[in-house]
C-alpha cells in the first residue's frame, strides 16, 4: 500500500512522497519483536511516523554491520540523509518515509548523525572501557530513537527528551546484558573493560574463549542494575507525554525491563543461554501498561538532571527548538472519563483475542 504525506511545516520544500508503509512494518516485524509489540499500543496518528522511523535505523545498522566496507556505508548513509534533509530521497521506502517524518516532526540531523556514529563504533570494534563509555554508546544507538520517537510523540521539551533518551539507554543496557555471548562470539565486547581489572580478569582472554562463570554473571547483574535506574528515572518522561502516547512507551518499559528480570531468574547466564519472555507475559504487562492512560504519572520529587551519556542529545533538540525547527508540543484532544474506559475495553479485548490466536 502506498501512501502520500505532504508537509509544509520545515523550513524546506514541502514533502509529497509515495512510500509503502507495509515494506517499513516488515522491517520492524522482523526485527524487534519486543518494539513491535509495544508499538501496536500507539495512536494511529504516531505509529506510521514510528514505524518510518525504526526502518530506516534498522537499514542503516544492517548497511554498516553487514556491509564489505563500514566507512564507506556511512559516507553512503551520510549522503541519503542529505538528500532526506533537502526533501529529494531515493527511492527507497525507508528514505522516503523518513523524509516525511523528520520534516513534519522537526527531527534534527543531529540526532541521525549521532545514531549512525554509534553503528559505525560497532563495525570499528571500539573498546569500552568504562560505563561511562557504555552508556555512551547507548546514547548513540538507542538513546537518539527514544529522543527522536519523543518529537513524534509531540514532546520536545529538555525534561521529555532526556527522560526518552535515558529510557534508551536502559533498554541498550538490558540488550547488552541478554547478549553477553552473541556479542563475544562476535568479537565485541560491551561489559566495561574496566570491571574485569577491577577482578584481576583479562577481557580479551575471556573475549577469546568466552565461558560463564559467576563473574561473569556479576558482571551482568551491574549492567541490569543500571538499567533498572533508567528505567526507573524513564518513568518520570510518561508525564510528559499526551496521554494517548503512555500506554506504549510504558509497555516498551516493562517488556524490556521484563528481559533483565527473566534473565536474573534463569540465572544471570547470557552466555550460553538466550533469554525471552514469552509471549502472555508479553501480553500481561501490555494489558497492564494500558492503565497509565487513566492515572496521574509518576512525578519526581526533585528535578532530574539528564545523565552524562544524553545531554548532548538534550542539546541537540534544544538548539534545534530554539531556532524554531522543532514544532511545539502538540495540543490532543481531550476525551471524556468514558471515552477513555471505551478506549481501553476495546484494547484488552483486542489483546485478549491476540493471546488466544497465540495459544
Amino acid at each position: 500500500m502506498s501512501h502520500h504525506l505532504s508537509d509544509p511545516t520545515l523550513n524546506s520544500p514541502p514533502v509529497t512522497l509515495p512510500y509503502d508503509l507495509e515494506a517499513c512494518t516488515a522491517l520492524m516485524r522482523g526485527g524487534s519483536k519486543s518494539f513491535f509489540a509495544a508499538s501496536r499500543l500507539l495512536p494511529v496518528r504516531v505509529r506510521p511516523p514510528a514505524i518510518a522511523l525504526y526502518a530506516f535505523c534498522r537499514l542503516a545498522d544492517d548497511a554498516i554491520d553487514d556491509g564489505d566496507d563500514p566507512v564507506l556505508a556511512m559516507v553512503d548513509l551520510k549522503s541519503r540523509l542529505a538528500a532526506i534533509y533537502a526533501g529529494r530521497p531515493g527511492a527507497q521506502d525507508a528514505d522516503r518515509a523518513l523524509t516525511i517524518v523528520v520534516h513534519r516532526y522537526g527531527i534534527p540531523i543531529g540526532l541521525l548523525e549521532a545514531l549512525l556514529d554509534g553503528f559505525l563504533w560497532d563495525s570499528q570494534g571500539r573498546r569500552y572501557e568504562t560505563l561511562a563509555d557504555v552508556e555512551a554508546y547507548g546514547a548513540r544507538v538507542a538513546g537518539t530513537v527514544g529522543a527522536m520517537m519523543s518529537l513524534v510523540m509531540g514532546a520536545s521539551s529538555d525534561t521529555a527528551i532526556a527522560r526518552a533518551s535515558e529510557l534508551g539507554v536502559a533498554m541498550q543496557l538490558t540488550n547488552i546484558a541478554r547478549d553477553v555471548g552473541d556479542d563475544a562470539r562476535m568479537g565485541r565486547l560491551y561489559i566495561p573493560r574496566a570491571w574485569f581489572r577491577e577482578i584481576g580478569m583479562d577481557a580479551d582472554a575471556w573475549l577469546a574463549d568466552p565461558v560463564f562463570d559467576a563473574r561473569i554473571a556479576g558482571f551482568t547483574q551491574r549492567l541490569l542494575l543500571r538499567a533498572d535506574a533508567l528505567y526507573r528515572r524513564g518513568e518520570f518522561g510518561l508525564s510528559e507525554l499526551p496521554w494517548d502516547c503512555r500506554p506504549a512507551i510504558q509497555a516498551a518499559r516493562l517488556v524490556y525491563a521484563e528481559i533483565g528480570k527473566q534473565l536474573d531468574r534463569e540465572g544471570l547466564n547470557s552466555v550460553t543461554h538466550r533469554t525471552v519472555v514469552s509471549t502472555p507475559r508479553k501480553l500481561t504487562l501490555i494489558a497492564r501498561a494500558t492503565a497509565v492512560a487513566l492515572k496521574a504519572p509518576a512525578v519526581p520529587d526533585v528535578p532530574l538532571s539528564p545523565v552524562p551519556a544524553i545531554h548532548y542529545l538534550v542539546d541537540i533538540v534544544a538548539r534545534a527548538r530554539h531556532t524554531g525547527v522543532v514544532p511545539k508540543r502538540w495540543t490532543v484532544p481531550s476525551r471524556s472519563f468514558d471515552e477513555r474506559v471505551e478506549w481501553m475495553v476495546d484494547l484488552f479485548g483486542r489483546l485478549e483475542q491476540r493471546e488466544r490466536i497465540s495459544r
